[in-house]
C-alpha cells in the first residue's frame, strides 16, 4: 500500500490517496478543495480511482466530491446516516452560507462494518458516532484514517447539529482504542504537535482518553 496526505482547501483538510501498489487503483478520502491538484496527483502518478470516500459529510470535507467525480467519474461513498443527513434542506443550506458546495447523494451508501474494495486492498468503515451522525474511521492494514473523530492530541467538535460528546467518547472507547496500539492514526486535520500519530501515543498523552475515557475504568 502507498499513501500521499496531502493539505487541501480553505478549511486545510488532510486529503489521502490510498493505493494498492500492485494494481494502481487508488481511493482519495476527503477530497476537501484543490481538486485540481488532487486529480493531477492520481493522473500523473498513472493511477486509477475508484472510489471517492468521506469520513463524515460536513461540507469542509465533501465540498470537492462534484468535480472529484465530474473528474473522474469516481463513485461517492459515505455512511448512510450522513448522506441522508447532511441532505436535508437545512444542511445544504448551511453548507452553501459558508461558502462550500454541497455533495451529491453518496452513489454507495454503507453501513458499519462495510468493506470497500480496491485493487488488492479492502478499506473497512467503522462506524465511529458524535462528530456526526455517520462519521466512519476507515481502516486500511495497520492504518486507520479517523476524519474529525480523533485527532492528534484532541478530537472532533460536538457543539454542532447531529454531534455528541458523549456518543464521541464512547465511539473513541469501543472502536478506536481497542485495536492495536501499533495502529497508525491519520486525522482529518493537522491539529496535533505532528501530523499522524499510534493508538498507543494517543492512549498515553490525549487528555480526552487519559481523562475522559481510561480515568472512568
Amino acid at each position: 500500500m502507498e499513501l500521499k496526505q496531502m493539505v487541501v482547501g480553505v478549511m486545510e483538510v488532510f486529503c489521502y490517496i490510498v493505493v494498492c501498489e500492485k494494481t494502481g487503483e487508488c481511493v482519495v478520502i476527503d477530497p476537501a478543495g484543490d481538486e485540481e491538484k488532487i486529480f493531477a496527483e492520481i493522473r500523473n502518478s498513472g493511477l486509477s480511482l475508484k472510489y471517492i470516500v468521506n469520513t463524515h459529510g460536513h461540507a469542509d470535507h465533501t465540498c470537492g466530491n462534484a468535480k472529484m467525480k465530474a473528474l473522474t467519474g469516481a463513485p461517492i461513498v459515505m455512511h448512510a446516516l450522513d448522506d441522508e443527513f447532511f441532505r436535508r434542506p437545512e444542511n445544504v443550506a448551511w453548507a452553501k452560507q459558508m461558502g462550500f458546495d454541497p455533495s451529491p447523494p453518496a452513489d454507495l451508501a454503507v453501513e458499519d462494518g462495510y468493506i470497500l474494495k480496491f485493487g488488492e486492498l479492502e478499506m473497512e468503515f467503522i462506524h465511529t458516532p458524535g462528530h456526526t451522525p455517520g462519521s466512519c474511521c476507515l481502516k486500511v492494514d495497520n492504518n486507520l484514517f479517523t476524519g474529525d473523530t480523533l485527532f492528534v492530541g484532541a478530537v472532533g467538535r460536538t457543539d454542532l447539529p447531529g454531534a455528541s460528546f458523549e456518543q464521541l467518547l464512547k465511539s473513541i472507547e469501543t472502536k478506536i482504542i481497542t485495536l492495536p496500539p501499533e495502529t497508525l492514526i491519520l486525522p482529518g486535520h493537522d491539529y496535533g504537535d505532528q501530523p499522524t500519530s499510534t493508538i498507543k501515543r494517543e492512549m498515553e498523552t490525549n487528555p480526552y482518553i487519559t481523562d475522559f475515557i481510561l480515568d472512568e475504568e
